[in-house]
C-alpha cells in the first residue's frame, strides 16, 4: 500500500471507496486541486514525462531514445539548435501550480533552452537577425547569416520581434482548470465527473456491489511519490488508483 507519511509535501488528499473483497478502488472523492493536477499531466511534453519518471522505468524504448540525445555530441546537432530543445522542452505557461506533487527541481529545469541568433556575415542591416544558420541575408546583399549574436533574455520586453500569441487562448490559468464549487469523482481508470448521490449509486450498480459492509473509506495524503506514481500508472494501467494506493 502506498505510503502517505514521508512523501506528503502538499495539502492534497484523496478519499477512496474500497471494495475490500476484491481489493479494488471503486472511485475517489477529490477536490478541484487534485483534478487540476491530473488535467495538468496532459500538458507535459513527452520528454518531460520521461525525465520525471526516470528513463529506466519507462516502458518501451523511449528511454533509450532520450539517452541517445543525451549522449550525442553537440557537433552533430544543427548549429542553431541546442539539445535542451529535445531534452528539456518548455512546459506550457498555462500549467497550474503543482508544487508538492512533482519534483520542483526537475520542473524548473525546463526553461533553459538556448536560443541562437545570427546576422549577416558582412554586418549589413544590423537590425536583421535569424534563428536559422546560413540563411540568405535579409537585405539581399548575397551573403549568408552566419555570425552569431548574443541573445539576452528579457523579463517583460524583448529587442527581437517574435510571433504574436495564438488568438483565442488565454495564458491566465492561475485558478486551474475546473471550478471549486463541488467535489469530483475520480474512477479507477481516471474517468472524472462531478460527484453526486446518483453517480455514486450508479457506480455501485455498475460493479454489482451487493455487500455494502465490504466497502470502506480511506483517506490518502498526496505527495511527490504519489504524484509520480499516478503519472506512471496512467501510462501503464486501467486501474490507476488501485495500483497506486492498494498495491502491496
Amino acid at each position: 500500500m502506498a505510503s502517505n507519511s514521508a512523501t506528503n509535501n502538499s495539502n492534497l488528499s484523496l478519499k477512496l471507496l474500497i471494495d475490500t473483497k476484491n481489493n479494488k478502488v471503486l472511485f475517489a472523492e477529490a477536490s478541484k486541486d487534485v483534478v487540476d493536477f491530473l488535467f495538468t499531466l496532459l500538458q507535459f511534453p513527452l520528454a518531460t514525462v520521461l525525465k520525471l519518471l526516470s528513463k529506466e522505468s519507462v516502458v518501451g524504448s523511449l528511454g533509450n531514445l532520450y539517452s541517445s540525445v543525451e549522449n550525442l555530441n553537440h557537433v552533430y546537432m544543427q548549429p542553431n539548435l541546442s539539445k535542451d530543445l529535445l531534452l528539456n522542452p518548455t512546459i506550457l505557461p498555462s500549467s497550474p501550480f503543482i508544487s508538492g506533487l512533482l519534483p520542483s527541481a526537475t520542473m524548473n529545469n525546463h526553461s533553459r533552452i538556448t536560443l541562437k541568433l545570427y546576422k549577416c556575415f558582412y554586418g549589413c542591416g544590423g537590425n536583421t537577425v535569424t534563428d536559422v544558420y546560413n540563411s540568405p541575408c535579409g537585405n539581399n546583399c548575397g551573403a549568408r547569416m552566419t555570425v552569431e549574436v548574443k541573445y539576452i533574455k528579457g523579463e517583460a520586453t524583448a529587442t527581437v520581434a517574435t510571433a504574436p500569441a495564438t488568438s483565442g487562448h488565454s495564458n491566465n490559468y492561475k485558478n486551474g482548470f475546473v471550478k471549486d464549487v463541488i467535489t469530483y469523482m475520480i474512477m479507477d481508470n481516471l474517468v472524472i465527473r462531478p460527484m453526486s448521490t446518483i453517480s455514486s449509486i450508479t457506480v455501485l450498480n455498475q460493479f454489482n456491489v451487493k455487500d455494502v459492509g465490504a466497502l470502506k473509506e480511506a483517506v490518502f495524503q498526496l505527495g511527490i511519490n504519489e504524484g509520480l506514481n499516478l503519472l506512471k500508472a496512467s501510462m501503464e494501467s486501467e486501474t490507476i488508483l488501485t495500483s497506486v494506493f492498494l498495491a502491496s
